[in-house]
């Protein structure tokens, strides 16, 4: 009987830079996961070699000659939609146009690993891998027909930490049993920054305090937020240590930097701060919701949303726990159902819902607690 090895994912890699694409080359391929199948150095050139062979993933730059790599993203998108994973250099002023990528149809964002900073590199290569991966699975509608590629067991480059790397010892009593104000914790992943702007967009200007872990690298979410902030009835900010949690208003995890819910009295802040990764994230979903059971209990609401891996799924099981009400987005409305089935697996989901029904159940549960 003849074993046949599980299916790798095909990686095609564009990028106008020569450097680059060798060192994103080497990461995607050190994975016994990935297959890089080639590099382009513009759209003209992925084009040519879409014809004769389809990649199940595209890693994409934005800024480069002949057309410019939004261009093409809605090109494809329209007319043979692939997973593509922006990759950028752009800094915090580009971010704008970054977030127009995801608009555009794009799975993910990465940044472009820094040449010469081994230690960087080796964190980011971990992250690049992890990205990739996610955008393999995800859904695009009618074309993701086929059965993604099998993943294979493989040993961890590094230890997998969990939020107890970041979160202090647990003050006896745990939280207050009852505050006047509910706090609404939220996680996501791969597809969430439509998940999210879907669900900030249905929510009234009154509507409870919320926290969001967004997995994003840094410079992108400030920029992120301020797109929500113009488009939603609540007022939307990255989040600063020390930032209260207010009705109305919305806080989202700098990228890079870990975000915890911390309690004085009856009212509630959040702490931004550096540490390592936790299950494998700057910031980790785990981290907020673990820091929100403590000091929440039962004044909190959980969602966790599309994603890929486990990342928040133990913190959600400790909100329901601490008497929390917990919410999972369906699998139907997710990108990627990795993160909520994980969560729903361990039992730490009081509901399961479609992303469209979330923010209304948010509000109904609010008006019960």
């Amino acid at each position: 009987m003849t074993l046949t090895s599980p299916k790798r994912i095909r990686v095609l890699i564009v990028d106008d830079s020569a450097s680059v694409r060798q060192t994103l080359a080497a990461i995607l391929g050190n994975d016994p996961e990935i297959e890089v199948i080639g590099v382009a150095s513009d759209p003209f050139v992925a084009a040519k070699r879409l014809r004769d062979d389809i990649p199940d993933v595209i890693t994409l730059d934005v800024e480069m000659p002949r057309m410019d790599g939004i261009t093409f993203l809605r090109k494809l998108m329209a007319q043979h939609p692939i997973p593509v994973v922006m990759c950028s250099s752009l800094i915090e002023e580009g971010s704008e146009t970054l977030m127009q990528t995801l608009e555009a149809g794009a799975v993910d964002v990465i940044l472009k690993p820094k040449i010469g900073a081994a230690d960087h590199l080796a964190e980011q290569a971990l992250l690049i891998c992890d990205t990739v991966k996610s955008a393999a699975r995800a859904r695009l509608g009618p074309r993701r027909n086929k059965t993604p590629a099998t993943t294979v067991q493989t040993k961890t480059p590094a230890p997998k930490l969990t939020a107890d790397a970041m979160l202090p010892p647990a003050a006896r009593g745990g939280a207050m049993a009852k505050t006047t104000e509910i706090i609404v914790a939220v996680g996501a992943s791969t597809g969430g920054t439509e998940a999210l702007r879907e669900f900030l967009i249905a929510l009234p200007a009154n509507a409870p305090g919320v926290v969001i872990v967004q997995h994003m690298p840094e410079h992108f979410t400030a920029a992120f937020a301020r797109r929500l902030d113009g488009l939603c009835q609540v007022s939307v900010k990255e989040a600063e240590d020390g930032d209260p949690v207010l009705r109305g208003h919305v806080l989202i995890a700098p990228g890079g930097r870990h975000l915890l819910l911390e309690r004085q009295g009856a009212r509630y802040h959040v702490a931004v701060k550096d540490g390592p990764l936790v299950s494998r994230h700057r910031p980790s979903v785990d981290v907020l919701f673990r820091s929100t059971a403590r000091a929440a209990g039962p004044n909190a609401i959980g969602v966790i949303m599309t994603g890929m891996g486990d990342d928040g799924a133990r913190g959600l099981l400790e909100m329901k726990e601490a008497g929390a009400h917990t919410i999972a987005q369906d699998e139907e409305s997710c990108v990627v159902f990795g993160m909520p089935k994980e969560a729903i697996a361990r039992g730490g989901v009081d509901c399961v819902l479609s992303l469209e029904d979330i923010a209304p159940h948010v509000i109904l549960q609010q008006s019960r607690r």
